[in-house]
């Protein structure tokens, strides 16, 4: 009796375990029947996933850069890189001279206050002078003393040992934005603003090499184009340059009605000096642009909100100059055109990414780094959006944390909002679990619309 009785529990608690994975089945089939947003690919290849490997620079790039380091022979070339390096990480934008007045105003008071109590009938005059003169002290003493980087021959050297692989690397990445989710895109013409070493044309060149034709560099600083020419031709005057098509100007097109297919400015917002120089700078870009715009920063939180500030002078303020009248839209990385959420927290965050590369071959440096920056591109087309209804694709914003038969995402949404979401197979349908599973951080992952509870669940 007892022992039919256990045989009776064991075979329900086996009906109750089949049926369950029978609903959850079920549930995930249901799921997966709704969409179709692998489009045929593999998980691993999924429509979100646009980064890269570990980026490599052009062979005869790299040996051009070699061969011109070893030329110049100059001393303690890895310390001073890594100097450079971490001076441009620490750079902050010029203080606005809005912000300086409003600051010397608030110090007067301030002073006025603590002189009159302490001195009481003193000589109105002298006190005048004595307050204007601790503001100014103060002022100097406390205010981010920006200056530019002024590029001399060697200087150059120094910004390529320190720069050239990794300002390859991001924008490389950058590009594989529009290469992946525009495969149509081929580009004839390039405009690059602050082309510096001419990384930009490099990376162009190994995405569209088949179409372009004309590629126009545009630097203020002689010596920085003579180098980005040298390292076109090899280390070698008398060579034919690797890529052809190239010109090199100091200046900015002038005529407004000439644009470019792809124009591009990378890590040089931050060498402009105010806030008004970066908006007419974009502005005129913009103005250049017939279908992409590439802008790539420093991934700190100076650079993201340089970015910031383009972005919005551009989707927001009226180009009353435009011959092109098409408006701009963000193409990456947001999924939308709301105000950016990193900007809104406390305390303030970059929304930022990394690409892993191969570091140019000098003493005392590590064969892999990895390039943190922060990029926006807009375009003159529509946005692009997902063809099949029920899915909203959503950009990763930290690595994902892999765990069993679950993984954490924090995304930012097409609704302008940050998300912690854990995924999971039964939640979310097996692609969807197995696609958030491989991608990784600048990623976009597809998130099936859920139920309010389900939402509720997930954003806990």
């Amino acid at each position: 009796m007892a022992a039919r009785s256990y045989g009776a529990c064991f075979l329900c608690q086996k009906v109750f375990v089949v049926k369950k994975m029978f609903r959850r089945m079920s549930a995930a089939a249901h799921l997966q029947s709704q969409v179709d947003f692998l489009k045929g690919e593999l998980h691993r290849k999924h429509p979100g996933v646009t980064n890269l490997k570990t980026v490599h620079l052009p062979v005869e790039l790299q040996a051009a850069a070699q061969s011109i380091i070893a030329g110049a022979e100059l001393p303690r070339l890895t310390d001073r890189a890594q100097s450079l390096t971490n001076f441009l990480w620490s750079r902050k934008r010029a203080v606005e001279d809005s912000a300086l007045r409003k600051k010397a105003v608030s110090l007067e008071k301030e002073f006025w206050e603590k002189a009159i109590e302490k001195r009481g009938d003193l000589d109105e005059q002298a006190m005048e002078d004595r307050v204007r003169r601790k503001v100014i002290s103060e002022l100097k003493r406390t205010t981010y003393h920006w200056t530019p980087i002024k590029f001399d021959e060697e200087m150059g050297v120094v910004y390529m040992a320190a720069r050239l692989a990794g300002g390859y690397a991001a924008v490389k990445r950058a590009l594989n934005e529009i290469k992946k989710k525009d495969p149509s895109f081929a580009p004839q013409s390039l405009l690059d603003f602050g082309s510096g070493l001419g990384t930009v044309v490099w990376a162009s060149h190994s995405c569209w090499g088949d179409t372009l034709k004309e590629m126009v560099c545009v630097d203020g600083s002689g010596p920085m184009n003579i180098l980005a020419e040298r390292l076109l031709k090899g280390d070698n005057e008398n060579a034919e340059p690797h890529i052809k098509h190239v010109y090199f100007r100091q200046f900015l097109p002038v005529s407004p009605k000439v644009q470019f297919d792809l124009v591009t400015a990378a890590f040089t917002l931050s060498e402009l000096k105010n806030k008004t120089d970066r908006e007419e700078a974009v502005m005129t870009l913009w103005r250049k642009t017939s279908s992409y715009l590439v802008l790539v920063e420093n991934g700190t939180k100076e650079g993201h909100q340089m970015l910031m500030e383009a972005r919005d002078s551009l989707l927001k303020k009226q180009d009353k100059v435009a011959h092109d009248t098409r408006p701009a839209s963000v193409f990456a990385p947001c999924p939308h055109e709301l105000m950016c959420p990193k900007l809104a927290g406390e305390p303030i965050t970059p929304c930022n990414f990394q690409q892993l590369y191969q570091s140019l071959p000098l003493a005392g440096r590590t064969d892999q780094l990895r390039e943190k920056f922060s990029f926006v591109i807009l375009s003159r087309t529509e946005p692009v959006r997902s063809e099949t209804e029920g899915v909203d694709w959503a950009r990763l914003i930290a690595p994902v944390q892999r765990r069993t038969r679950h993984v954490h995402c924090r995304m930012c949404c097409p609704d302008g909002k940050l998300q912690h979401l854990v995924v999971t197979a039964r939640k979310h349908s097996r692609d969807v679990y197995r696609c958030a599973r491989i991608s990784d951080w600048g990623d976009q992952v597809p998130i099936i619309q859920k139920s309010d509870e389900d939402t509720q669940t997930d954003s806990e």
